[in-house]
């Protein structure tokens, strides 16, 4: 029997139609190769998920990688610290205790936690208090501190834990937000707080509403914040103490970089009466890097010195020193030759230019403009004298062209008269170019008789008469400036000064973005020090170079060791007792030109001026700088505009010259409140933040100033301006100069008439009879040296 097959029925799919994927209508080529190599892209995954530029060029391989290697950086880091404290003979743990008012009492909370874990333990009255915890095999040192600001600083940076003591009942004020704004903003670790005396509040339901508010005040200024730990809840301490001792921190980025040690004793021995010096020993454990002998050492309050040995004792040495059993023995580390010295400025010899040896400026004829001091003996800046083309001539063909030889007349076109109705092509007033420049004729400074008409009808006025209308032109103008600020760099000059001296540092741009600064004619202007301050070449490189030099020599993290300072000055000895050390990198006393990114805080009531003392914290060092403040930015030239003021809110680059410092460090920026408070010490306000960025001896400061004057008389395109200028020597000075006005029309002096000032120009359009004409000249300004505050 035979089968036959079954065939089903099948319908055509005549209600679906397949659309046409979507194609643009232009491919790129890179799409083209992808689908040649039959590449399918599924952006399903990415709809919703912004990746960062960094994520869209990395491949799935490299991120997993990176993920691998932060997984192992981490590992890494907690194993470090584990062994660094681990058991109790390790490095004791620093906890920091910083009381938000005079109501709370750090050693009391002490006491607290000590008793939370069964610690019995005598608190002495001042200094640290160290605590040796069995049930967790860790030591804990406590560093008390009050209120006072500089005081909380350097307790704060030297902590591995940040502990914030408050009382229940107190009311936070101005200086508690000016303590915790200072803490947060020069680095800090890992932040918890713990209240006092919550029962004691008055009122119903005293304990949730007195967190509350606590918690929601700090999360201002820590957002990581989790919770408020109650003093008196033994229960809570316990976990606290537990926290504590076994968590790892996150540590403070610019202070783990480097070398330090808490300073636990300091001796003095090898005294010189005769000179007034003596050398010192301190005692401490290492942290961060590796302690480096050929280092200088820095002491906060001190200064910088160098190191004679170092000493290792045989208690608190890392497990990882335990070698052969010749751990026992002491260690003596001694300088090499490669020792910093210190000396602030660099070691290379620099060939200075003899200030005597540049031109002097009554040598030339005319101001400074880029490259060129113009209507000078050397002639070679001006342009070839235009040809008679051929209308419609191109420029190659002009080429053929020679200067003395043409074809015919008729159809020859004067090519200056050519272009006189081109549109003149400039920048607006901080970008100044102009690219039409005045013939060889209009460059006279002598007086001739002129081809304008309007120039045989120019009458000179008696100086008592032009004194006169020059005092009722300025008093109006003043009245104006009140309203309108639109000139802030303008000044007046009086009718008496000669401009050319008055100005003679100044000079013209014809871009102040674009065109090269003429660092030669500043050769006589710039400070005795400046060539020899230090000059980093390829500072991406140095920056690298130094901190890895500081990861791999010096003595092991964790070891106690006794560091001997050579000639300490006496009277250093005689102030507060230091307690702190910090090792310098390569190259950190050096002095070179600071750059910081600064940021004026909004609260600041008044303007910042320019070379107003201020001081400023970065890293563990204080100087008293008077800055510069110029624009922030990078131009191709390296040409900066400077700033009389800083206003509040605002952000500029501050310049000074003083130490250098490796790495984008956080700086706290102070400004001088009063002489001495109740305590003795300096009273200072937090005013802003700064982070350091690059230096550069390169970077140009040019401070711009403004002439104006007045449109006297207009015709068309042709203007005669007056009271920029007073005599027509200073005319012939600055006629190379590019003219700007307020409402944005841009040209050139053409000539001068008469002997008050009074000249001629030449306009792109036509000018508002209530126009000001300007002109705009620049002086390079130089940084000032920072100093070494000795104040506490």
């Amino acid at each position: 029997m035979t089968h036959t097959p079954i065939t089903t029925h099948h319908h055509r799919s005549t209600t679906k139609t397949t659309h046409k994927p979507f194609k643009p209508r232009f491919t790129s080529k890179g799409s083209l190769r992808d689908q040649a190599k039959g590449k399918i892209e599924d952006r399903k995954q990415d709809r919703g998920n912004r990746r960062t530029p960094q994520q869209q060029a990395m491949s799935k391989i490299a991120r997993k990688n990176q993920a691998r290697q932060h997984r192992i950086h981490h590992h890494e880091k907690k194993e470090r610290e584990s062994k660094l404290f681990r058991g109790v003979e390790g490095a004791p743990r620093h906890l920091a205790m910083i009381p938000l008012s005079v109501e709370a009492d750090s050693r009391k909370a002490i006491s607290k936690l000590n008793e939370s874990v069964d610690v019995d333990a005598e608190i002495p009255s001042t200094g640290t208090v160290r605590v040796k915890v069995d049930r967790f095999r860790r030591n804990l040192l406590y560093l008390p501190s009050s209120m006072e600001l500089l005081q909380a600083l350097d307790v704060c940076r030297l902590a591995d834990w940040v502990i914030l003591v408050i009382s229940a009942q107190q009311r936070f004020h101005e200086g508690t937000d000016l303590l915790l704004r200072s803490i947060e903003g020069q680095g800090i670790t890992n932040v918890v707080a713990v209240v006092q005396d919550v029962d004691q509040r008055p009122g119903a339901n005293k304990k949730p509403k007195a967190i509350t508010e606590i918690k929601d005040y700090l999360g201002r200024f820590f957002s990581d914040l989790e919770r408020i730990h109650i003093i008196d809840n033994k229960s809570d301490c316990s976990n606290l103490v537990r926290t504590l001792c076994t968590a790892s921190s996150r540590g403070i980025r610019w202070r783990d970089q480097r070398s330090w040690m808490l300073i636990e004793k300091i001796e003095q021995h090898a005294r010189d009466e005769a000179e007034a010096i003596a050398d010192v020993t301190v005692t401490g454990i290492i942290r961060g890097t590796g302690l480096n002998p050929d280092r200088l050492a820095h002491i906060p309050g001190w200064g910088d010195f160098q190191i004679s040995k170092i000493v290792e004792e045989t208690t608190n040495k890392p497990r990882s020193a335990d070698v052969d059993g010749m751990q026992d023995i002491p260690t003596t580390h001694l300088p090499t030759t490669d020792q910093d010295d210190l000396s602030n400025m660099a070691p290379e010899e620099v060939e200075m230019t003899d200030a005597a040896s540049t031109t002097a400026a009554t040598e030339h004829k005319g101001v400074l403009l880029d490259d060129h001091h113009y209507f000078s003996d050397d002639n070679s800046y001006i342009p070839p004298p235009p040809k008679k083309l051929p209308k419609g001539t191109s420029a190659y063909q002009a080429a053929w062209y020679l200067d003395d030889v043409s074809d015919s007349e008729s159809d020859i076109v004067d090519e200056e008269n050519y272009n006189e109705d081109v549109v003149m092509e400039v920048a607006g007033p901080e970008d100044q170019e102009i690219d039409a420049k005045p013939a060889e004729g209009d460059t006279m400074t002598d007086v001739a008789p002129s081809e304008y008409f309007e120039s045989e009808m120019h009458v000179e006025k008696t100086k008592e008469q032009e004194a006169q209308d020059l005092e009722d032109f300025r008093s109006s103008r003043k009245k104006e400036a009140e309203e309108d600020r639109d000139f802030p760099d303008e000044i007046e000059l009086h009718p008496n000064v000669l401009a050319r001296e008055r100005l003679a540092k100044y000079r013209g741009l014809k871009s102040f973005r674009t065109s090269d600064w003429n660092t030669a004619e500043d050769a006589s202007y710039e400070p005795a020090e400046y060539q020899k301050l230090l000059k980093i070449a390829n500072y991406k490189n140095s920056n690298k170079q130094a901190f890895k030099e500081a990861l791999i020599a010096g003595v092991a993290p964790g070891t106690r060791v006794e560091v001997t300072l050579a000639k300490v000055p006496l009277a250093l000895q005689q102030t507060r007792t230091p307690t702190s050390l910090f090792s310098l990198l390569r190259h950190e006393h050096k002095s070179t030109v600071v750059n910081l990114n600064i940021v004026l805080n909004s609260s600041v009531e008044e303007p910042l001026k320019s070379k107003e003392e201020l001081i400023i914290q970065i890293g563990p060092r204080r100087f008293t700088i008077e800055p510069l403040y110029s624009t922030a930015g990078t131009t191709p030239n390296d040409v900066h505009k400077f700033h009389r003021f800083l206003h509040p809110g605002d952000s500029a680059i501050a310049t000074y010259i003083g130490p250098l410092t490796w790495g984008s460090n956080p700086a706290l920026v102070f400004k001088r409140v009063g002489n001495l408070s109740n305590t003795g010490h300096t009273s200072l306000r937090l005013i802003g933040s700064a982070t350091t960025i690059a230096p550069s001896q390169s970077r140009v400061i040019a401070k711009r100033i403004i002439l104006t004057g007045h449109p006297y008389k207009i015709n068309r395109k042709l203007v005669t301006v007056r009271y920029m200028f007073f005599n027509k020597e200073d005319v012939a000075w600055f006629s190379a100069l590019p003219l700007w006005t307020k409402r944005g029309r841009h040209g050139f002096i053409k000539e001068s008439l008469g002997t008050h000032g009074y000249f001629k120009a030449t306009f792109d359009g036509r000018i508002n009879p209530m126009d000001a004409v300007a002109v705009s000249l620049y002086k390079r300004m130089w940084p000032r040296v920072a100093r070494l505050w000795e104040g506490h």
